[in-house]
């Protein structure tokens, strides 16, 4: 599999599984919309959780939680204040930014409260 968006595709897939594992309730995958990308939202007992995930074969500069910038860290803020707006069942429920780190073939990380809306 050479192709980024296969790798991508897959990445986000193990994740998912890997959530639902962890008793994640997966609402939404690969939210697109002007404001951003939100690439997974679920539910985590009574907290939506907004989940970046993020795969790096090689652990330089941060791995992949380091690639978490705080560039894209608005970019996915602004993408959920969007949707927040379009789905208003989501809104009453408190609001949690994840990161699901995958490096390597077989290393699965899920950082719960990595950053924060500021």
């Amino acid at each position: 599999m050479t192709n980024p968006r296969e790798r991508g595709l897959a990445a986000e897939q193990r994740a998912a599984e890997h959530l639902q594992a962890q008793g994640l309730i997966v609402l939404a995958r690969n939210l697109r919309c002007r404001a951003g990308e939100l690439d997974l939202v679920g539910l985590d007992g009574d907290v939506l959780a907004v989940v970046e995930i993020r795969q790096r074969s090689r652990i330089d500069f941060g791995g992949a939680p380091g690639s978490v910038t705080r560039r894209k860290q608005r970019k996915v803020i602004r993408a959920v204040r969007y949707f927040l707006t379009q789905e208003p069942a989501w809104r009453g429920l408190r609001l949690r930014f994840d990161v699901v780190s995958i490096e390597g073939a077989e290393s699965i990380t899920w950082l719960k409260d990595a950053f924060r809306a500021t």
